[in-house]
Parts: C-alpha cells; sequence; structure tokens
C-alpha cells in the first residue's frame, strides 16, 4: 500500500526554523512536493522537486526562505523553513506522483497521493 507520513511539524516563534520530512513506501514517484491548507483556505503549493534531474519549484511566498530536498535512497523528502512568518501556519501535507511533472507546476490534482499532514504554528 502506497504511504506518505510527515513528520516534523510543531510551534514556533516568528523567525525560527522547521524541518519537515515526507517517508514514502515506494521510490517510484516522480514527482514530491509540499502542499499547505490554512483554516478557510484552499490547499496550495509549496515546493516540488522532481526525482532524477532535482529540479526544484517554490511559491513566491517561500522563495528564499524554504528550501525543498530530496534523498532518493532513502525514499524520503524534506522540507527546511527558515524566517518563519505567522503566515506560514497551517497544515502541510506531502504529496506525490508517479508522473514525471514538465514543466514542474504544483496543481493540486496532479498529486494522487497525499500524507496525513503535519500542522506548523507560528506565533508572532
Amino acid at each position: 500500500q502506497v504511504q506518505l507520513v510527515e513528520s516534523g511539524g510543531g510551534s514556533v516563534q516568528a523567525g525560527g526554523s522547521l524541518r519537515l520530512s515526507c517517508a514514502a513506501s515506494t521510490y517510484a514517484y516522480w514527482t514530491m512536493g509540499w502542499f499547505r491548507q490554512a483554516p478557510g483556505k484552499e490547499r496550495a503549493g509549496v515546493a516540488a522537486v522532481n526525482r532524477g534531474s532535482g529540479t526544484t519549484t517554490y511559491s513566491d511566498s517561500v522563495k528564499g526562505r524554504f528550501t525543498i530536498s530530496r534523498d532518493n535512497a532513502k525514499n524520503t523528502m524534506y522540507l527546511h523553513m527558515n524566517n518563519l512568518k505567522p503566515e506560514d501556519t497551517a497544515v502541510y501535507y506531502c504529496g506525490a506522483t508517479d508522473l514525471y511533472l514538465s514543466p514542474l507546476e504544483m496543481v493540486v490534482s496532479d498529486f494522487k497521493y497525499w500524507g496525513q499532514g503535519t500542522q506548523v504554528t507560528v506565533s508572532s
């Protein structure tokens, strides 16, 4: 059974850092990404990465602050979040697809598999 398991969420003050991890049960995902959903808002892409090429993309709101990485040997994806802001507060989801997305765009419907989500809360 396909599984994605997130970890690393928590509560921090503005300016702090967190690292999220997403462990996948298979290496077969060509594209993986992080999405977030705040209360009353739709799920939106934060960052994504393609296996092999290592191509990455970020939403404008996190560019320069967040870094996505992928350890293919461990079937694990990470999101390093620095200089966190209160507006980063949301449930963060790991998404994956067995499609190779090119151009790499974070369209929610393109991602077939999802983790259970992990809460990130940033206080001012």
